[in-house]
């Protein structure tokens, strides 16, 4: 039974709490401040910048271009803060960060090294009892999760883990200070982002390199070059209509891209517009046609382009076909490199498949596969995160009733927008499943709902509301929405993170909203113009 909140003992009383300082944490802290909140960001790192704090393997960079992969609220922001390059590397990315946090002098309202491990809401007072590792205890009108959707590590639980007498890392928890590989044996589990961006440069520096791969991946290049001041000053010029015309795409960002299908044109044509979009490099790749992701017909000619890219590159043609994806292009998330597949010509490199005979256990001096050992010094796993879910259900988070959120969950997640959980009052999950969140611009996506979420909020003040939660019926409405139409795409036709696959035992439940940047805002909009319908609000 909850105590009431007027009979505990709080270390502190406020209108809201929000989890994780990355770049949804620090804009939502922005926003209740700059209107008259009283609130506190709790963050498990010792500084800000999120998923660019932890992850700091070689080659660690952002896939969507610098100019666009930025807050947009501030023009002031926006024009003096300068990008080096076209795709920004982790450093610099933390970098800005850390600028913005200074900027705006927000880390007096941060509190770091801490972390949530329980919130529970008392029904008798609408609040939120947040506890953390610190022994703190807070009581907060409002619960605000930003931690982001992939920010919790999955390592692989490998049989006689122990046993093994050398270093091993996850590129999601990287050593801060940095590691050398110079003279080592490494092995590299797992051909996701992280892996193909950290293989080039690994091997650049080891004695030898053994790739583990379950799946290959559809990999363009990437393309990255520095910008010059021309570049950049012409974007800054032209920002407002630029950012107009990102939101105004289903991923929240602006590239070039033809609105006709891959069959329209004669085969000729069809090389002719791939070559130039595999030239320009980078994500765009999938905007050269319009049903890339709709019809498996155009889907394949994409794919056997990228398929004969890899079979001139890799010298080695069993390599090569190995190397080559036999399933969809995009239905896992599209990867940009710099020198991956080159990085298999090197001699001292070696791909090991383990699609049919997967690793089985480490020995004391690496690891096994079948009945092979291989002796390795280092071993790095690239093995992704337990994504959209993980951070928010590693927290003990208890709604109405008691019940937790991870027993609401239990066969997949279920909201309202991606924003409100039945069942769970007065709190609001940024970038949470069911929202475009990883499929569109992450920073404008947290800009949007901590704009929605203080208005809401405002709202509540201004009526003199103490409770809102979404319904029932408007949550098992968007759930089913979002099913239909993740169905409708061949995003959700292979194993992968967005399913939940990486992860033995999860729901298979497609997470994100595929319904694209725009429609999702019209849906926002359409839910505050009706007194924001598919919510319940209370006094």
């Amino acid at each position: 039974m909850t105590v009431p909140a007027a009979t505990q003992t709080f270390d502190a009383s406020l209108d809201a709490v929000v989890v994780g300082a990355g770049f949804g944490g620090m804009y939502m802290m922005l926003k209740l401040r700059e209107n008259g909140y009283s609130a506190r960001v709790y963050e498990t790192g010792d500084d800000v910048g999120g998923t660019w704090y932890w992850n700091r393997y070689p080659g660690c960079r952002c896939d969507v271009e610098s100019m666009q992969y930025s807050y947009s609220f501030s023009d002031e922001l926006q024009q003096e803060w300068n990008w080096s390059e076209r795709y920004a590397p982790q450093p610099e990315i933390l970098a800005y960060a850390r600028h913005v946090a200074d900027r705006f002098d927000l880390r007096r309202d941060i509190e770091f090294e801490t972390r949530i491990d329980r919130a529970t809401f008392d029904e008798a007072t609408n609040r939120w009892t947040i506890e953390t590792n610190t022994g703190k205890r807070i009581s907060a009108r409002y619960f605000i999760t930003a931690v982001g959707c992939l920010s919790t590590a999955n390592l692989p639980d490998f049989p006689d883990r122990d046993a093994f007498k050398g270093n091993i890392y996850h590129t999601g928890q990287w050593p801060h200070e940095g590691v050398d590989f110079t003279g080592r044996r490494v092995a590299v589990i797992g051909t996701g982002s992280s892996g193909i961006q950290s293989i080039p440069l690994i091997a650049k520096q080891s004695k030898s390199l053994h790739v583990f791969q379950r799946t290959a991946n559809f990999v363009v290049p990437a393309r990255n070059r520095p910008l010059d001041p021309e570049e950049r000053a012409a974007v800054k010029a032209d920002y407002a209509a630029l950012r107009a015309k990102g939101r105004s795409r289903p991923t929240g960002f602006f590239f070039e891209h033809n609105n006709f299908s891959a069959l329209d044109v004669d085969d000729a044509e069809r090389e002719r517009l791939y070559e130039k979009f595999w030239d320009n490099g980078g994500l765009t790749f999938l905007g050269v046609f319009n049903d890339l992701l709709i019809s498996p017909e155009s889907n394949e000619t994409a794919a056997e382009f990228v398929r004969n890219k890899i079979r001139k590159i890799v010298k080695d043609p069993e390599t090569a076909e190995l190397l080559a994806p036999r399933d969809i292009i995009g239905c896992k998330r599209l990867c940009a490199d710099t020198g991956y597949f080159e990085t298999f010509n090197l001699p001292h490199v070696k791909l090991v498949d383990i699609s049919k005979s997967p690793i089985s256990r480490l020995t004391e001096n690496g690891l096994m596969v079948g009945e092979t050992e291989y002796q390795v010094d280092d071993i790095v796993c690239a093995t992704g995160f337990d994504a959209m879910t993980g951070a928010l259900l590693k927290m003990d988070i208890r709604g109405v009733g008691g019940r937790t959120l991870n027993d609401k969950w239990e066969h997949g997640p279920r909201s309202y927008l991606g924003l409100g959980v039945k069942g769970f009052p007065n709190m609001f999950t940024i970038t949470g499943p069911g929202s475009p969140s990883v499929f569109a611009n992450m920073i404008l996506c947290v800009e949007q709902h901590s704009d929605w979420i203080v208005g809401c909020m405002n709202h509540m003040r201004d009526e003199k509301l103490k409770r809102i939660e979404a319904t029932l019926d408007a949550e098992d409405a968007w759930v089913e929405h979002n099913r239909e139409i993740g169905d409708g795409s061949l995003r959700s036709q292979c194993k992968s993170w967005y399913l939940g696959s990486n992860i033995p035992g999860k729901p298979k439940v497609f997470s994100p909203y595929i319904g694209g940047f725009p429609i999702y805002t019209d849906k926002l909009a359409e839910s505050v113009s009706h007194d924001y319908r598919g919510f319940e609000l209370s006094r």
